[in-house]
């Protein structure tokens, strides 16, 4: 049996990969998803007021004063 090739005929072998090798296809559809979404996402975020994320703290914020020591757990 005779498949379309890709280059020659691109969406008869898209129709015929749909049918025949359906797993492949669609993970190159859903695959294709990731690309266009670096396009697409910014958009919708600013859409639903969804800014940019606070910075994550790099050190463990030092308390004011001095340290309490606690008492009655000494070995």
């Amino acid at each position: 049996m005779s498949y379309p090739q890709f280059f020659q005929q691109p969406f008869r072998y898209l129709r015929w990969a749909s049918h025949e090798k359906p797993a492949i296809f669609y993970s190159f559809v859903i695959a294709s998803g990731g690309p266009l979404s670096l396009v697409i996402a910014p958009p919708i975020r600013r859409y639903f007021n969804d800014g940019p994320r606070e910075k994550i703290p790099m050190t463990y914020p030092i308390p004011p004063g001095p340290r309490k020591i606690p008492e009655g757990y000494d070995d």
